[in-house]
Formats: structure tokens, sequence, C-alpha cells
């Protein structure tokens, strides 16, 4: 599991490219067989992925942590964005189809990955963050994730919110977890932006078609970067950075964040003529 600190907004407007790509952008997230993780100092947010194939992988835990087991004192929340796939939990089995979604409280022992199909395999996604309270492990499919149909077409951000970990759908203790779908000829993300300074966020793109990228934008809104996303990475986002993205076709992004609240509309917008 690879650690990272926090970066003060001062620090990150002297950045150069390289140095934003391995502060912010956690690449390889989906690797065969094995959980890919990076633990991020902003709120204490552990981000990655498994892609079981062969075999089941099973959910380890870490020096960094110090903990008997992974969910000691964290939950976790974890989106399929790949083929049929089982979590086991305890001995339980919970089936996730593509974009379903699993949260976990913490106090669980025990945590696998399998796939259905290997020709296929599932590709779980996972967020976890620090957990005062057992919340009840649930499942909820992605058809039951209150859909919420935005944007337009004339400003290229045409999309589907789907809402799994938050106030009014699964509880946890501070993880708030959905994802998003831009329709077809739709590619702009969180536009206009915002910041929210009781928490950050994270993002992980999918569905990105080969040899397509997408431009994401960070930073304070008078001192904005860009990083050049792949498929299947994902972006650190600080409390005081925009999160925004704009690809050169359709794509889906999970988000997730962590803080002071569990409030899925608690933002500060931010006038796109003040970005620079």
């Amino acid at each position: 599991m690879e650690i990272r600190f926090h970066n003060s907004a001062r620090e990150v407007r002297t950045m150069t490219t390289d140095e934003l790509r391995s502060n912010f952008l956690i690449q390889s997230v989906m690797q065969a067989n094995t959980i890919s993780l990076v633990y991020s100092h902003y709120d204490r947010m552990i981000i990655g992925g498994v892609m079981p194939v062969a075999k089941m992988v099973s959910l380890p835990t870490y020096d960094a942590l110090k903990a008997k087991f992974f969910l000691e004192r964290r939950e976790i929340g974890i989106i399929n964005v790949g083929g049929d796939g089982e979590i086991i939990v305890n001995g339980k089995t919970f089936a996730l189809r593509k974009l379903d979604c699993l949260y976990i409280g913490k106090g669980n022992a025990k945590v696998g990955f399998r796939s259905k199909k290997k020709e296929n395999p599932a590709k779980f996604y996972l967020l976890s963050t620090p957990a005062h309270h057992a919340y009840p492990t649930r499942l909820l499919k992605k058809e039951k994730a209150m859909p919420m149909e935005l944007g337009t077409a004339a400003t290229a951000n045409q999309r589907t919110v789907y809402k799994y970990i938050h106030l009014a759908g699964i509880k946890s203790c501070q993880l708030v977890m959905g994802l998003t779908i831009l329709k077809e000829g739709s590619v702009w993300n969180t536009m206009p932006t915002h910041v929210h300074d009781r928490r950050m966020e994270a993002y992980f793109y999918f569905d990105l078609p080969a040899n397509q990228k997408v431009i994401h934008l960070m930073g304070e809104p008078s001192q904005t970067k860009h990083l050049v996303v792949s498929n299947e990475e994902a972006i650190i986002s600080p409390p005081w950075s925009i999160h925004s993205g704009c690809g050169t076709s359709n794509y889906g992004f999970i988000w997730g964040m962590a803080g002071e609240n569990l409030d899925y509309a608690d933002m500060d917008p931010v006038d796109i003529n003040q970005l620079k």
C-alpha cells in the first residue's frame, strides 16, 4: 500500500506536470489477482481496486494501519465496474453485477473478492475511511441508487447520477459514494465546478474508450492545473481544490468523499468566470 501525504495549495501552484501526477494521479488501479491501494492523508481515505481473475483475492491488513485486520477501525465502499463478481464478508456471499455497490461496516474481519468468469473478470473499485460505528453491511443495486438526470446536450454535460452511500441511502460513518455516467455526446463533468473545504474527494474514471483521455482540472479556482487521465485511473482531490473534467469521449466516473459530514449537496460553487 502506497502512502501519500498532504500538499498545500501554495505548494501545488509551482508543481511540474510530473510532480502533479505523482501526488494526485493513481494509475494501475486494476491489476490481475492483486489489491492495489493508496493511503491518502487527506481525511485518511484509502483508494484502490482489485481485479480477481484466476483466484479469490482476500483483503489484507497493512502495517501502516496498525490493526489486526483491515476493517478493525474502518468502513469500505465497493463498486464493481467489470464483469459479474462476488464479495464474501465473514462467510456471507454478495453478488455484484456491473455498477452495483456493497458497503461493509467496521469490525468485519474477513473480506474476499472473486469473479464469476475469468474471461470477463469483476473490477472492484474500493474507498475506505476511518469509522467510529459499526453500520450493517448492505448491497445496493444500480437500479435502486436514486438515479438523477442532469445537464443538457447543449452544454455537453447530460448525465445520470447514481447515489449509493449518503444520508438518504446506505448509512456510513463518513464515506459518501456514488457515480456519474455521461450520455453520448456529453464530455464535461462538474462544470460549473465547486470546492468543499469540509471534505476531500476522489475520482475514478472508467468506461473511457481506448485511445481516449479525460483532461481533469484541479487546483485553486484562480490557479488551475490539469492532469491527462486514462481509463481506470483515479484522482485525489484536496478539499481546497476544484475537480472537473472534459473528455475526448463520454465516460463514467465514481466519486467518493470523506470529512466533516455526509451531505451530498454540501459544496461551495465557483462561478465559471472566476476560473483562471
